[in-house]
This record gives structure tokens, sequence and C-alpha cells, in this order.
């Protein structure tokens, strides 16, 4: 199998491209003009238009993971701006590359987000056939995923993996709350009943080669566990698998003065997203509980 891969320097990138060479599969990772060029490398330039659509032929899948990080610092306009076109700017040139390609790879697996639902739905149970939101991140993802369309209609079968938060140490929202939690710092943002949607570093590497290797598999797929849990619940979970106690709360005035409207989208969200259309494939889900997932994910590492 060989893979193309936009995206690999991130924390599901470099753990795709791990997995690969785990798997002796061969991929091809496109990186900027400016970045310093391996055998496995290809320049590309989104902002430009530029992929030669030779990078290409001949793969049996092409990945895009491309995207800033949408929790790094606060919104403004022009953070924004960069959240926009750093997605889809990549998803878009690769679809439309991929539609005028005569015999292009049969599979395109894009990323989404489940912010796609918006950040407000309560307790309600959200799956892939669920309405669509109505804020920032959820018209973002929205248009994301449109820009993959091109694709779809020249024949390539298209995956937007909606990625609920990605837990590891090594990176993203969990590297960011362990050390408050290992203080016995740590508590749930703003209310303990609102909902959180997750999955593992390990499973969304495992997802998205399922998605890769299973024909039936397209449209928007939820990538995250089975068992989204409260807030409350996953700040117990927490400080039970760093063996402290998880009783300092932060009230939600203090998330949105903190972070803005990043904070309200990300932060007190509530997001009880499930994995229907994974299930129905057949996926083996391997972490399917945080309170194993967690302790799995932080073994040997505890203080």
């Amino acid at each position: 199998m060989r893979v193309v891969l936009a995206g690999a320097s991130g924390l599901v990138g470099t753990a795709l491209v791990a997995e690969l060479v785990n798997r002796s599969a061969a991929y091809t990772q496109l990186v900027r003009p400016s970045s310093p060029n391996s055998p496995s490398q290809r320049t590309w330039d989104p902002a430009r238009g530029v992929l030669d659509q030779t990078i290409l032929a001949g793969a049996e899948a092409v990945v895009c993971l491309s995207g800033e990080n949408v929790a790094e610092g606060r919104w403004t306009a022009q953070r924004k701006l960069a959240l926009r076109t750093s997605r889809i700017d990549s998803a878009g040139l690769i679809a439309r590359t991929l539609a005028q390609m005569a015999s292009p790879p049969p599979v395109f697996v894009c990323a989404s987000a489940t912010g796609y639902y918006g950040s407000k739905r309560g307790d309600e149970l959200l799956d892939e056939t669920s309405r669509p939101g109505n804020d920032f991140l959820a018209q973002l993802c929205a248009d994301w995923e449109a820009t993959t369309k091109p694709a779809s209609e020249a024949g390539v079968r298209v995956v937007n993996l909606r990625f609920a938060v990605v837990l590891d140490p090594a990176g993203g929202a969990l590297a960011k709350m362990l050390p408050p939690f290992r203080l016995a710092l740590g508590g749930p943002f703003g209310g303990a009943s609102n909902y959180f949607s997750w999955l593992t570093l390990d499973e969304a590497v495992r997802m998205i080669l399922f998605a890769i290797e299973t024909p039936g598999l397209q449209g928007p797929v939820n990538a995250c566990a089975p068992n989204p849990v409260t807030t409350g619940e996953f700040a117990r979970s927490l400080g039970k698998a760093v063996h402290r106690p998880a009783i300092f709360p932060v009230p939600a005035f203090a998330v949105r003065a903190l972070f803005g409207e990043m904070g309200d989208a990300l932060l007190l969200a509530s997001n009880r997203v499930v994995p229907l259309s994974l299930a129905n494939a057949g996926y083996p889900f391997r972490d399917p509980e945080l309170g194993a997932a967690l302790r799995r994910v932080l073994g040997g590492r505890l203080p």
C-alpha cells in the first residue's frame, strides 16, 4: 500500500507515519516548498493551488490532516482566517486534483471534526445523520467537508472523518491537562454535565487505516469512542488515572475571560457524539471506555 499524506507533522499525522512504517507501507508526505526535503517528501503549495498530479498517481489512498490548531490562542479575525484557509485550501486542492486525474487513487480520507454539530447540543445523541450546528466551528467543518465534493463527484470514495478530541500525553488536549491534574488542581470546565466526545491517538490512526481499507465506508464518519462522557466523568477518570483528586472546577466565566470565543466553543462545549457509521461497518474499537483508555495511554508515564 502507498499513501500520500498531507499534514504529517501534526499529532495524528506523526502517529500515522509511524504506523505506516511499522506496516512496511510506502508513503509520500506533502510538504510546503520551504520545508526540508527527504526521499519521502514532495512539495506542494495549497495557497497557490499547486499540486503535481504525478505525486498522487499510483497511490492507493490520499489522506489530508492539514489544518492549524483550533486550540492555539484566541479566535481573532486573523486567526479564524488562518483556521479556514489552512483546511479549505489544502483539502480543496487535493479534491480538485483528484477530480482532474484520469486514474485517481480510489480513496480520499479527509479530516473534519465533531465541531460540525455545534458546541451547545446538551445531552442530544449525535450521529452522522444529525443536523449541523450554526457557530463558527460548525460552519468551518461544513465548508471543509464541502471542498471534497469534486473528488466524490469524480468517482473517488471520500471519507470525511469527524474527529473528536484526540487524547495522548505526547500532545494535544491531554498534554495540556496533565500538569494541573498531576498537581491535584484539575477539574471540569464549566458545568460538569456537559458532554465530551473523545478518542485515543492509537484509535485515530486505526480509524484512518480502517477508512482506507473498508470499501463500503464513505461520506461523513464520526471518529470517536462509542461512549462519550460528561466533563465531570472525564475529570474524575483523569484524576483517578494520575492518582490525584479532581475537585477544582473551572467556572464558565473564567474560561470565557481567558480564552474568549475559542474557550466557549471548545472548553465549554457539550457534544454527545457517537460513531454510528464505524459501528455499522464493523470497526473493532480498541479503547471504548475512557477509564481504561486513560490508564493505557498513561501507563508508565505517571508521576
